[in-house]
């Protein structure tokens, strides 16, 4: 007698909830180096991020199970939080510029994520497309703010490359669209430099986020790649994805630059491709479920991005991710994984 039972097929320990929790971790760095070189107003964007993320989760939850008719909602609610509403609205905020007058977009873009993109679909591990990506690109294409990026607190180092960002903040703050900005809080984008031969940051200052005007959550790599290290030790995600994506976009840049190796680095550490590619693309949910399907996907994503990058003369990373996403089903399709337990036959010996 065969019985058959639903998925998962392994017990474990480890939920949802403790993966989540480790994102939190692993998003610390980059969080307090966010709020480090930005100041208050980085925190105060983050702080609203989040409470709009879990709020509208909670919404959805009286809404959907009626449970304010009984007591203990919030008791109810709280034992089946899972954290990724929290992971959602944190990384919302770390692709958001740390510009106080948009303090708006956090709110109305964790609503969106959380409410339309997730809790509309089913909830968590139902949902299409990541969330923190659709809640970014709805806000960029919603909010002429999303392009009005300050610079660091920090001044970049050496000499010479603090009359660079000195001109770059001057040049950004007099052409702002909002028709006011302060020459030492507003800054033009490394990437925008970089994509249209002006002079850019050192490689150094790009690493460490010294100058750079951008995210709040993209600006100091070397906090990113902290947090990429702890997901990796903790087994959260596969090492070599994320270098894929980021390995392919450096080298496809450079050959579309005329095979000048000078554009590697600045197109890697420039942007949000290091917080995509560690953070975002990675989601469990918006990938492929066989290893040929993410091998495919993190390539196809790497070009996509330089390629894109060099068309358009912007920041694609987060509109790459979303396109990707809606190509995962097509790829599941094409490259069945192996069945759980899956063993395959010996082929007889010719007779």
């Amino acid at each position: 007698m065969r019985i058959l039972s639903s998925a998962p097929h392994i017990k474990t320990r480890r939920t949802t909830k403790h993966i989540m929790l480790d994102v939190l971790i692993a998003l610390l760095p980059a969080t307090a180096a966010g709020i480090v070189y930005f100041g208050w107003q980085a925190a105060v964007l983050i702080a609203v991020s989040l409470a709009s993320a879990v709020l509208t989760e909670f919404v959805w939850y009286l809404i959907e199970h009626k449970v304010w008719r009984d007591g203990g909602v919030v008791r109810a609610w709280a034992k089946q939080f899972d954290y990724t509403s929290l992971v959602t609205g944190l990384l919302l905020a770390l692709c958001l510029p740390a510009n106080i007058e948009g303090w708006y977009m956090p709110l109305l873009g964790s609503i969106f994520a959380v409410g339309v993109v997730k809790m509309l679909f089913g909830g968590t591990g139902k949902n299409i497309v990541n969330p923190a990506i659709a809640g970014r690109v709805f806000l960029f294409i919603s909010f002429a703010l999303m392009t009005v990026y300050p610079a660091a607190n920090f001044a970049p180092i050496g000499e010479q490359n603090l009359d660079i960002w000195w001109t770059n903040t001057w040049v950004s703050a007099t052409t702002s669209p909002t028709g006011a900005g302060d020459a030492l809080t507003t800054g033009a984008t490394q990437l925008g430099n970089m994509l249209g031969k002006k002079p850019i940051l050192s490689n150094l200052d790009l690493f460490l986020g010294t100058g750079v005007a951008g995210c709040i959550g993209e600006t100091c790599k070397l906090a990113l790649l902290i947090g990429y290290v702890y997901l990796c030790v903790r087994g959260v995600i596969k090492w070599y994805l994320p270098l894929l994506y980021i390995g392919v976009t450096g080298l496809f840049a450079v050959a579309l630059e005329g095979f000048n190796f000078d554009y590697f680095l600045p197109s890697v550490l420039s942007g949000g491709l290091i917080l995509g590619a560690c953070f975002m693309a990675t989601d469990y949910v918006t990938t492929p479920k066989s290893t040929l399907g993410n091998l495919i996907y993190f390539t196809a994503l790497g070009l996509l991005t330089a390629g894109l990058r060099k068309a358009t003369g912007l920041e694609v990373v987060s509109f790459c991710i979303l396109l990707m996403n809606f190509a995962v089903f097509l790829l599941d399709i094409a490259i069945k994984p192996r069945p759980f337990g899956y063993v395959r036959k010996k082929k007889e010996a010719n007779k």
